[in-house]
């Protein structure tokens, strides 16, 4: 089914507003995948924060035109699927994830910060932990020092024969009787 002009401006205006907040830009080929898998695409990608758009290739260009993404514009060619994210890594990581289960998704390219990515690119941004996993792993790193001072001077304490006394120093003094 043709879209009329208006329809056409009003595409490509949203996909001009999901690359002006966008950090990353994966384009898949989709040929011969089942409109299940398709949908369990879909489903993966909405609950990543990942927006899946099957796009005539003209409008995606148009879209794309003065963005960031313009540098793959050369590459939209064939039925293509486009996934755009505001975080960096979730469009490689949702569309890298699927094409290991299913052959026939294939990985043509993307773009991260205004420059174009390969396939292996794209596979190597997918490989980077999310962020909630890079703030744990600082944490961990924070927490390492003071955990591992802690140990040994409760070590050191317990070699001292000081154990019982690191116990009273715990407890609560007695309160004073009030006369």
């Amino acid at each position: 089914m043709s879209l009329n002009r208006s329809e056409k401006q009003a595409v490509i205006d949203e996909v001009a507003g999901l690359a002006a907040i966008a950090q990353t830009l994966v384009m898949a080929e989709y040929r011969g995948i089942t409109v299940a898998d398709m949908t369990k695409l879909r489903s993966q990608a909405r609950g990543n924060g990942v927006t899946l758009s099957v796009l005539k290739n003209t409008l995606a260009r148009r879209a794309v035109a003065g963005s960031a993404f313009e540098v793959v514009s050369d590459q939209m060619t064939g039925p293509l699927i486009y996934g755009f994210s505001v975080d960096a890594v979730a469009a490689a990581k949702v569309v890298a994830e699927f094409a290991k289960t299913n052959d026939k998704l294939v990985i043509r390219g993307g773009v991260f910060d205004g420059k174009p990515l390969d396939v292996n690119g794209v596979k190597q941004l997918a490989s980077i932990p999310s962020k909630d996993v890079l703030l744990a792993m600082l944490c961990g790193l924070l927490m390492s020092p003071m955990s591992r001072t802690a140990v040994v001077l409760a070590a050191l304490v317990a070699k001292k024969g000081g154990a019982d006394e690191v116990a009273q120093a715990a407890e609560p003094a007695a309160e004073p009787a009030a006369a």
